[in-house]
């Protein structure tokens, strides 16, 4: 389960948008992945899930989904987890809302290792009674608690109870610690981080920058080089957020109108 710890550690457990449909969830959790160094522009992580989704549905059922993407490069297995009180219509085969999706960056080395991760993961949760509750927990440190039993039941699966107890104590330090103990030079999501869709409309003299959250809009729309930003990367730092791109569309008296999202970051 090494991934799913890598995971809960490094900060990619976040809570969905509240109004966030099976599409963007799809895309947030896969830029989420893309934001990680060693990943970067290697695939379109986003259109290569939307693919494999499209071919089968990966609910598994029980409120849970995991979707993935497999690649030919080598690498790490990696994985991103999101939450949405509120559920997604998924098209499950029970039929039920989807309130935790776990995506997978599977490389050919690691398909194995998935398999094992996965196959632990399903089961897991099919023992837990209270997996369907998870609608009713009050926060995002709530989750990761329990995943973090999850994992600590699927590790004894494959060794002795008192080492599984050691390796999830192990997990929970290291989730505390995470903030004082960001490796230099990566990107490190937020404990407890936001992930804000939001549009924009620039042009020469400046811009307009529509999203919930006044404080990031106040910030982009204050960026002298916002315009230039856009259109040299899809992808950049601002305001403590990564900013990337999703769509782009031109105007007339050279105004370009940005579908994008803000990913939290240390």
């Amino acid at each position: 389960m090494k991934s799913l710890l890598d995971a809960l550690k490094d900060g990619r457990l976040v809570e969905l948008p509240q109004d966030c449909d099976k599409d963007r969830a799809l895309e947030l959790l896969a830029l989420i992945i893309e934001a990680i160094p060693d990943i970067g522009n290697k695939t379109d992580l986003v259109k290569s899930v939307k693919e494999r989704e499209a071919r089968s549905n990966t609910g598994i059922g029980r409120g849970v989904a995991c979707p993935h993407c497999r690649v030919g490069s080598e690498g790490e297995l990696l994985c991103a987890v999101g939450w949405s009180p509120s559920g997604i219509d998924y098209a499950s085969p029970d039929g039920k809302k989807v309130h935790l999706l776990v995506m997978y960056y599977v490389p050919d080395s690691e398909r194995n290792a998935y398999l094992k991760e996965i196959s632990g993961l399903a089961k897991a949760v099919s023992a837990d009674s209270s997996i369907e509750g998870m609608a009713s927990l009050p926060d995002i440190h709530t989750v990761r608690e329990k995943f973090l039993d999850w994992v600590s039941v699927a590790i004894s699966e494959a060794m002795p109870e008192t080492k599984a107890r050691m390796i999830k104590l192990e997990a929970k330090q290291a989730v505390a610690a995470h903030a004082a103990t960001a490796v230099p030079g990566s990107i490190a999501l937020a404990a407890d981080a936001r992930i804000l869709p939001f549009r924009l409309v620039v042009w020469e003299a400046g811009a307009l920058v529509l999203c919930r959250d006044p404080l990031l809009a106040g910030a982009l729309e204050e960026l002298g080089d916002l315009g230039t930003k856009l259109a040299t990367s899809h992808e950049f730092d601002a305001a403590g957020y990564r900013i990337a791109v999703l769509s782009e569309t031109p105007f007339a008296a050279n105004r370009r109108e940005y579908e994008a999202v803000a990913i939290q970051i240390h």
